[in-house]
């Protein structure tokens, strides 16, 4: 499977399209993530999208722009896949990265694990 299925997905985060999401998640899919402050476990499409889109990107979580979207080299059965967004939200302008390792099966994300570089605020003058 190519990565389409994570670009896919990607999207899906940045539109806060729950229903998309559920698409495109296996119903077994074994999810774990890591934010600055805590880890994160799912088993069900539905707890893995409660936790990108209630906990990770909220409804006041405005994505501006993806910036970064590049496919990295396979590590033997898992894929890569490396995103970076801009966000607005009632805090300011912030940049978000995450690395995503995942498989499919049946077209659909089966094992995913994704650390997350947090809200990292934008300032004038910061790199981003």
């Amino acid at each position: 499977m190519d990565s389409d299925v994570a670009v896919r997905f990607v999207q899906s985060i940045v539109d806060h399209d729950r229903a998309g999401m559920l698409a495109l998640l296996g119903p077994d899919v074994d999810f774990r993530g890591m934010t600055p402050g805590r880890t994160w476990e799912a088993s069900s499409p539905e707890e893995v999208v409660g936790v990108f889109l209630d906990h990770w990107f909220e409804d006041s979580d405005h994505v501006d722009a993806v910036t970064r979207l590049e496919r990295g080299d396979d590590v033997v059965d898992l894929r890569h896949l490396s995103y970076r967004c801009e966000v607005t939200n009632d805090r300011g302008s912030h940049t978000v990265e995450q690395q995503a390792y995942y498989r499919t099966s049946d077209g659909r994300l089966s094992y995913l694990r994704v650390m997350c570089s947090g809200f990292r605020p934008r300032t004038a003058g910061a790199a981003g």
